[in-house]
Protein backbone atom coordinates (compact mmCIF):
# COMPACT_ATOMS: atom_id res chain seq x y z
CA UNK A 1 0.00 0.00 0.00
CA UNK A 2 1.52 3.51 -0.63
CA UNK A 3 1.11 7.00 0.57
CA UNK A 4 -2.15 7.81 -1.52
CA UNK A 5 -3.94 4.54 -1.39
CA UNK A 6 -3.83 5.39 3.25
CA UNK A 7 -6.04 8.02 2.57
CA UNK A 8 -8.55 6.31 1.03
CA UNK A 9 -11.77 4.45 2.22
CA UNK A 10 -12.73 1.37 0.21
CA UNK A 11 -15.67 -1.16 1.06
CA UNK A 12 -14.28 -4.43 0.80
CA UNK A 13 -16.48 -7.52 -0.96
CA UNK A 14 -17.99 -8.50 2.41
CA UNK A 15 -19.17 -5.47 3.09
CA UNK A 16 -20.74 -4.86 -0.26
CA UNK A 17 -22.14 -8.32 0.22
CA UNK A 18 -24.19 -7.06 3.32
CA UNK A 19 -25.29 -3.22 2.26
CA UNK A 20 -26.66 -4.88 -0.88
CA UNK A 21 -28.45 -8.15 1.63
CA UNK A 22 -29.66 -5.41 3.65
CA UNK A 23 -31.54 -3.11 0.84
CA UNK A 24 -32.60 -6.36 -0.13
CA UNK A 25 -34.58 -7.22 3.05
CA UNK A 26 -35.59 -3.60 3.23
CA UNK A 27 -37.28 -3.64 -0.48
CA UNK A 28 -38.72 -6.91 0.56
CA UNK A 29 -40.59 -5.34 3.83
CA UNK A 30 -41.82 -2.27 2.05
CA UNK A 31 -43.24 -5.08 -0.66
CA UNK A 32 -40.53 -5.42 -3.14
CA UNK A 33 -40.62 -8.89 -5.15
CA UNK A 34 -36.85 -9.72 -4.31
CA UNK A 35 -36.77 -10.55 -8.46
CA UNK A 36 -37.26 -7.05 -8.57
CA UNK A 37 -35.25 -5.62 -6.37
CA UNK A 38 -32.40 -7.69 -7.88
CA UNK A 39 -32.80 -6.25 -10.77
CA UNK A 40 -32.55 -2.74 -9.67
CA UNK A 41 -29.74 -3.51 -7.83
CA UNK A 42 -28.12 -4.82 -10.92
CA UNK A 43 -29.03 -2.34 -13.15
CA UNK A 44 -27.24 0.34 -10.37
CA UNK A 45 -23.94 -1.90 -10.23
CA UNK A 46 -24.04 -2.03 -13.63
CA UNK A 47 -24.46 1.71 -13.96
CA UNK A 48 -22.11 2.44 -12.24
CA UNK A 49 -19.43 0.31 -13.58
CA UNK A 50 -20.26 2.02 -17.05
CA UNK A 51 -20.32 5.76 -15.51
CA UNK A 52 -16.59 4.56 -14.10
CA UNK A 53 -15.67 3.56 -17.77
CA UNK A 54 -16.35 6.90 -19.25
CA UNK A 55 -14.96 9.21 -16.66
CA UNK A 56 -11.66 6.73 -17.09
CA UNK A 57 -11.84 7.39 -20.97
CA UNK A 58 -12.43 11.27 -20.94
CA UNK A 59 -10.06 11.97 -18.12
CA UNK A 60 -7.28 9.52 -18.53
CA UNK A 61 -6.20 9.60 -22.14
CA UNK A 62 -3.01 11.61 -21.42
CA UNK A 63 -0.28 11.17 -18.87
CA UNK A 64 2.17 13.90 -17.48
CA UNK A 65 3.95 15.53 -20.47
CA UNK A 66 7.00 16.25 -18.23
CA UNK A 67 7.59 12.38 -17.85
CA UNK A 68 8.35 11.85 -21.61
CA UNK A 69 6.39 10.21 -24.52
CA UNK A 70 7.55 6.67 -23.35
CA UNK A 71 5.74 7.21 -20.49
CA UNK A 72 3.10 9.10 -21.85
CA UNK A 73 2.47 5.69 -24.08
CA UNK A 74 2.51 3.76 -20.95
CA UNK A 75 -0.12 5.55 -19.48
CA UNK A 76 -2.64 5.72 -22.35
CA UNK A 77 -2.17 1.63 -22.62
CA UNK A 78 -3.15 1.11 -19.09
CA UNK A 79 -6.12 3.71 -19.51
CA UNK A 80 -7.16 1.56 -22.03
CA UNK A 81 -6.38 -1.74 -20.73
CA UNK A 82 -8.94 -0.78 -17.11
CA UNK A 83 -11.05 1.29 -19.42
CA UNK A 84 -12.22 -1.80 -21.77
CA UNK A 85 -12.13 -4.26 -18.26
CA UNK A 86 -14.61 -1.75 -17.00
CA UNK A 87 -16.53 -2.19 -19.88
CA UNK A 88 -16.94 -6.09 -20.03
CA UNK A 89 -17.60 -6.03 -16.36
CA UNK A 90 -20.32 -3.01 -16.87
CA UNK A 91 -21.72 -5.24 -19.77
CA UNK A 92 -21.88 -8.40 -17.59
CA UNK A 93 -23.19 -6.84 -14.94
CA UNK A 94 -26.31 -5.56 -17.32
CA UNK A 95 -26.64 -9.09 -18.75
CA UNK A 96 -27.04 -10.89 -15.33
CA UNK A 97 -29.39 -7.81 -14.28
CA UNK A 98 -31.35 -8.26 -17.19
CA UNK A 99 -31.54 -12.06 -17.20
CA UNK A 100 -30.53 -13.28 -13.89
CA UNK A 101 -32.24 -16.74 -15.05
CA UNK A 102 -30.34 -18.66 -17.49
CA UNK A 103 -34.13 -19.76 -18.88
CA UNK A 104 -35.11 -16.14 -20.29
CA UNK A 105 -34.45 -14.86 -23.40
CA UNK A 106 -31.86 -12.87 -24.28
CA UNK A 107 -31.72 -8.90 -23.04
CA UNK A 108 -31.45 -8.22 -26.99
CA UNK A 109 -34.65 -9.94 -27.77
CA UNK A 110 -37.96 -8.16 -27.00
CA UNK A 111 -40.46 -9.97 -24.01
CA UNK A 112 -43.49 -9.60 -21.79
CA UNK A 113 -43.01 -6.39 -19.85
CA UNK A 114 -42.22 -6.65 -16.08
CA UNK A 115 -43.41 -5.03 -12.95
CA UNK A 116 -40.01 -3.27 -12.32
CA UNK A 117 -39.47 -2.26 -16.36
CA UNK A 118 -43.07 -0.24 -15.22
CA UNK A 119 -42.35 1.34 -12.74
CA UNK A 120 -38.90 2.47 -13.85
CA UNK A 121 -41.15 3.80 -17.21
CA UNK A 122 -43.42 5.85 -14.72
CA UNK A 123 -40.82 7.36 -12.70
CA UNK A 124 -38.96 8.74 -15.89
CA UNK A 125 -42.11 10.10 -17.37
CA UNK A 126 -43.78 12.05 -14.87
CA UNK A 127 -41.22 14.73 -14.40
CA UNK A 128 -40.61 15.11 -18.06
CA UNK A 129 -44.62 15.33 -18.97
CA UNK A 130 -44.98 18.41 -15.69
CA UNK A 131 -41.72 20.49 -17.20
CA UNK A 132 -44.80 20.70 -20.36
CA UNK A 133 -48.01 21.07 -18.55
CA UNK A 134 -49.56 20.34 -15.38
CA UNK A 135 -51.22 17.52 -13.55
CA UNK A 136 -54.64 16.94 -15.45
CA UNK A 137 -57.78 15.89 -13.75
CA UNK A 138 -58.79 14.36 -17.58
CA UNK A 139 -55.85 11.73 -17.24
CA UNK A 140 -57.39 8.58 -18.45
CA UNK A 141 -56.93 5.95 -16.68
CA UNK A 142 -54.78 3.50 -18.20
CA UNK A 143 -51.56 4.17 -17.33
CA UNK A 144 -50.35 0.71 -17.27
CA UNK A 145 -51.78 -0.48 -20.04
CA UNK A 146 -50.83 2.43 -22.29
CA UNK A 147 -46.74 1.95 -21.10
CA UNK A 148 -47.10 -1.84 -21.51
CA UNK A 149 -47.87 -1.36 -25.67
CA UNK A 150 -44.65 1.24 -25.36
CA UNK A 151 -42.46 -0.79 -23.16
CA UNK A 152 -43.17 -3.53 -25.63
CA UNK A 153 -41.60 -2.75 -28.54
CA UNK A 154 -38.38 -2.50 -27.33
CA UNK A 155 -35.96 -5.45 -25.47
CA UNK A 156 -34.74 -5.61 -21.93
CA UNK A 157 -31.99 -3.62 -22.84
CA UNK A 158 -33.52 -0.96 -24.44
CA UNK A 159 -35.81 -0.60 -21.90
CA UNK A 160 -32.94 -0.41 -19.28
CA UNK A 161 -32.23 2.92 -21.12
CA UNK A 162 -35.32 4.24 -22.07
CA UNK A 163 -35.05 7.19 -19.20
CA UNK A 164 -32.17 8.32 -20.80
CA UNK A 165 -33.77 7.92 -24.31
CA UNK A 166 -36.65 9.71 -23.21
CA UNK A 167 -34.30 12.59 -22.07
CA UNK A 168 -32.67 12.81 -25.11
CA UNK A 169 -36.42 12.89 -26.94
CA UNK A 170 -37.58 15.61 -24.40
CA UNK A 171 -34.03 17.73 -24.93
CA UNK A 172 -34.35 17.38 -28.77
CA UNK A 173 -37.93 18.20 -29.04
CA UNK A 174 -38.59 20.50 -26.19
CA UNK A 175 -39.86 23.78 -28.21
CA UNK A 176 -42.47 21.20 -30.24
CA UNK A 177 -43.38 19.47 -27.29
CA UNK A 178 -44.34 23.04 -25.51
CA UNK A 179 -46.22 23.53 -28.57
CA UNK A 180 -48.01 20.47 -28.52
CA UNK A 181 -49.08 20.70 -24.49
CA UNK A 182 -49.89 24.13 -25.41
CA UNK A 183 -52.55 23.24 -28.27
CA UNK A 184 -54.15 20.15 -26.80
CA UNK A 185 -53.18 19.62 -23.53
CA UNK A 186 -54.10 21.07 -20.03
CA UNK A 187 -56.09 24.33 -20.35
CA UNK A 188 -56.40 24.55 -23.96
CA UNK A 189 -59.22 25.16 -25.67
CA UNK A 190 -59.72 21.81 -26.71
CA UNK A 191 -59.24 20.14 -23.67
CA UNK A 192 -62.33 17.73 -23.16
CA UNK A 193 -61.97 16.98 -26.78
CA UNK A 194 -61.90 12.66 -26.11
CA UNK A 195 -59.49 12.65 -29.55
CA UNK A 196 -56.60 14.05 -27.69
CA UNK A 197 -57.08 12.45 -24.07
CA UNK A 198 -54.30 10.72 -23.75
CA UNK A 199 -52.41 14.30 -24.05
CA UNK A 200 -53.64 14.81 -20.44
CA UNK A 201 -51.84 11.54 -19.48
CA UNK A 202 -47.52 11.85 -18.46
CA UNK A 203 -47.47 8.17 -20.92
CA UNK A 204 -47.97 10.64 -23.46
CA UNK A 205 -44.32 11.58 -23.72
CA UNK A 206 -43.58 7.76 -24.13
CA UNK A 207 -46.07 7.23 -26.98
CA UNK A 208 -44.71 10.69 -28.71
CA UNK A 209 -40.62 9.28 -28.04
CA UNK A 210 -42.00 5.94 -29.92
CA UNK A 211 -43.98 7.79 -32.80
CA UNK A 212 -41.31 9.01 -33.66
CA UNK A 213 -38.72 6.41 -33.10
CA UNK A 214 -40.71 2.78 -33.67
CA UNK A 215 -43.84 3.79 -35.25
CA UNK A 216 -44.84 0.40 -36.84
CA UNK A 217 -44.46 -1.38 -33.43
CA UNK A 218 -45.87 1.05 -31.88
CA UNK A 219 -49.08 0.60 -33.66
CA UNK A 220 -48.72 -3.56 -33.10
CA UNK A 221 -48.48 -3.46 -29.84
CA UNK A 222 -51.30 -0.74 -29.20
CA UNK A 223 -53.70 -2.98 -31.20
CA UNK A 224 -52.59 -6.47 -29.25
CA UNK A 225 -53.38 -4.19 -26.26
CA UNK A 226 -56.75 -3.13 -27.74
CA UNK A 227 -55.88 0.63 -26.46
CA UNK A 228 -58.27 2.88 -28.05
CA UNK A 229 -57.18 4.02 -31.74
CA UNK A 230 -58.67 7.59 -31.63
CA UNK A 231 -56.27 7.98 -28.49
CA UNK A 232 -53.25 7.05 -31.29
CA UNK A 233 -54.50 9.47 -34.05
CA UNK A 234 -54.70 12.20 -31.57
CA UNK A 235 -51.49 12.27 -30.64
CA UNK A 236 -50.46 11.65 -34.06
CA UNK A 237 -52.26 14.47 -35.45
CA UNK A 238 -51.35 17.02 -32.21
CA UNK A 239 -47.19 15.79 -32.90
CA UNK A 240 -47.68 16.73 -36.85
CA UNK A 241 -49.28 20.24 -36.46
CA UNK A 242 -47.01 20.76 -33.59
CA UNK A 243 -43.76 20.62 -36.08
Amino acid sequence: MNAADEGRQQLDAASVLNAKRTLLQLLARAGVWSGDAEELIGLVEAGALALAHTEIGDSGRTGPAEKGEPYEAGWRDGTRAVADALADIAERTLRHALAPDPTVSSPDDRSPVGRAEMERAKVAITPLYLSYTAVSDLDPDATEQVLTAVLGTMSPRQRAGYPGRLTEFSTAHHARLERLYAEYGPGSAIAIHGRYSLVHSPTSVAVLERLAAAPVALHEEWDAAELPPAWLDGLTTAWGSAA
